[in-house]
């Protein structure tokens, strides 16, 4: 899960992309990164860190041009040092950069291509430095020396990469002197959309983003959603140019961008993430009234930020008090989010704080979006004891959680999973609460589904473990746990340097 802007026309680019940044800045905390084109010239910065700390006043002053791009990262694969940092870049042909949300699940053949047919050498062991190698590899490939380049020859580009590049990807790439292209997979599962603004008769500034809510807080118009398999190029005159470049496309889109990645205030694939989580919350209560017609809850509190909605949805649904019983520090990281799992168990207590004077004598409904480790719910469900609670149950928005995810979410290992081999009552057992509910898969999709018809298959492979691209076996599954669990990232870690290379680079040079 990562957040990617690119933006081509206004003369503040590099502030919009960094006002860009912090709105998607819940996609990826653990780095940043903005490259920016003046003249041909291209100049980055990119480190570890929010964007807040990645970028100061003598980083923006020298971010010069009217077109860029950007990206929030926080890693699945590889390590956290700063080298991984994207938008990452290549000089030939022309000078290439790309910013990618997503995961290449033949990442590792792609690689093996690149260096043997492609001649071309893979610095990190970043799946995005492949693919903007593929893409670079294969605009070289057409272009064959010449001079110039025309919106035709971009989408021949892009649909060599669809041809080869397999799994999921949301991606802007910067074209030094030309334009900005956004492109996404013939399965559209990682999001990304686009729009404009335009200020008098001039033509307009273009944004490509991960969500819309990127866009509409700086005001631009958003246009639509990037269709699965198709490029948008935006070329420095502020022409929009677009163009079919798969195949074979589908729309599948991941649906647990709804349940918890995306901000309830965006729009994706045409559907409202806040109004989806509201029939999330209405659905669970259709569930416990239908288990538990004489239930004894007395109050439904939620687990903040991302079980709010659903929570206050539950609550009226059921005509029981909702209160917050829970306050949030506001400057700990989403734990979901943080790499291991003691950092995660560390920061639960340091995050919330419980209000012991609502949960005293009463039977509490926790709500939640999800659950996956279980680390966090079950220090929830034991403060809310604490805090002296009679009885507490835990409602989750999304069904069971018992798959890995390989598209680009930090769900590696299957036995990192709580619910991975387990029932309903083992996991009720593991986590502590006297009733676990959780939303029924055909539900959640109804819920995400209601706003767009036309959507008629989710990727729901942490669910029910059918992948969308159909390339996932269990050796696939065995070797991406042992790259990702939390024991091998932690070995990672001890072997990076601690610093990387964060400095500001001007790459005209």
């Amino acid at each position: 899960m990562c957040g990617i802007a690119g933006l081509v026309g206004c003369e503040d680019v590099k502030q919009r992309l960094y006002d860009a940044l912090l709105v998607l800045q819940h996609r990826g905390q653990d780095a940043a990164g903005i490259m920016t084109c003046d003249e041909g010239k291209v100049f980055l910065r990119k480190s570890n860190g929010l964007v807040r700390d990645v970028f100061r006043k003598s980083h923006m002053e020298r971010l010069s041009g009217c077109m860029g791009i950007g990206h929030v990262r926080y890693p699945t694969a590889g390590c956290s040092s700063s080298a991984e940092a994207q938008p990452f870049f290549v000089n030939s042909p022309l000078g290439v950069s790309l910013a990618h949300n997503g995961n290449l699940t033949n990442a590792d053949q792609l690689q093996e291509e690149l260096f043997l047919s492609d001649r071309r050498h893979i610095n990190t062991t970043s799946d995005s430095e492949v693919l903007l190698n593929v893409f670079a590899h294969e605009l070289d490939e057409v272009l064959r020396g010449r001079d110039g380049l025309s919106p035709d020859d971009v989408f021949t580009a892009i649909s060599a990469v669809h041809r080869r590049c397999r799994g999921a990807y949301a991606a802007v790439a910067m074209i030094a002197g030309y334009g900005v292209v956004g492109f996404r997979d013939p399965n559209g599962i990682r999001p990304l959309c686009f729009g404009k603004i335009q200020e008098g008769g001039e033509q307009p500034d273009w944004m490509i983003a991960s969500e819309s809510v990127a866009l509409v807080s700086q005001g631009y118009e958003l246009d639509r959603d990037v269709a699965p398999g198709e490029a948008v190029f935006i070329d420095t005159s502020g022409r929009c140019h677009t163009q079919q470049c798969a195949q074979d496309s589908q729309l599948s889109p991941c649906i647990f961008e709804h349940v918890y990645l995306a901000r309830p205030d965006s729009v994706t694939d045409e559907v409202s993430v806040y109004r989806a989580r509201l029939r999330m919350g209405e659905a669970l209560a259709s569930k416990i009234q239908r288990l538990r017609p004489e239930h004894d809850i007395d109050v439904v509190m939620p687990i903040p930020d991302s079980g709010r909605t659903a929570a206050i949805a539950l609550a009226k649904s059921l005509g029981v008090h909702f209160r917050e019983g829970f306050i949030k520090n506001r400057y700990i990281g989403r734990t979901f989010i943080m790499p291991g799992q003691e950092q995660r168990r560390r920061s639960v207590r340091h995050k919330l704080n419980p209000v012991e004077s609502e949960f005293r004598d009463r039977v509490v409904c926790l709500v939640d979006d999800s659950i996956v480790r279980g680390t966090t719910c079950s220090q929830i469900i034991q403060m809310a004891r604490d805090a002296g609670a009679s009885k507490v149950y835990f409602c989750s928005a999304a069904p069971p959680v018992r798959f890995p995810n390989v598209y680009g979410i930090d769900m590696p290992a299957p036995e990192e999973l709580i619910a991975h081999g387990k029932t309903t009552e083992e996991v009720q057992e593991h986590i502590g609460a006297d009733w676990l509910v959780y939303q029924d898969l055909n539900d959640l999709i109804d819920c995400s589904r209601f706003d767009n018809s036309m959507i008629t298959r989710f990727d729901c492979s942490v669910f029910d473990g059918d992948y969308v691209t159909g390339d996932i076996d269990d050796v696939y599954i065995r070797r991406l746990s042992a790259e990702r669990s939390d024991q091998a990232k932690q070995a990672r870690e001890n072997g990076d340097s601690a610093h990387g290379d964060d400095r500001l680079t001007d790459l005209s040079n």
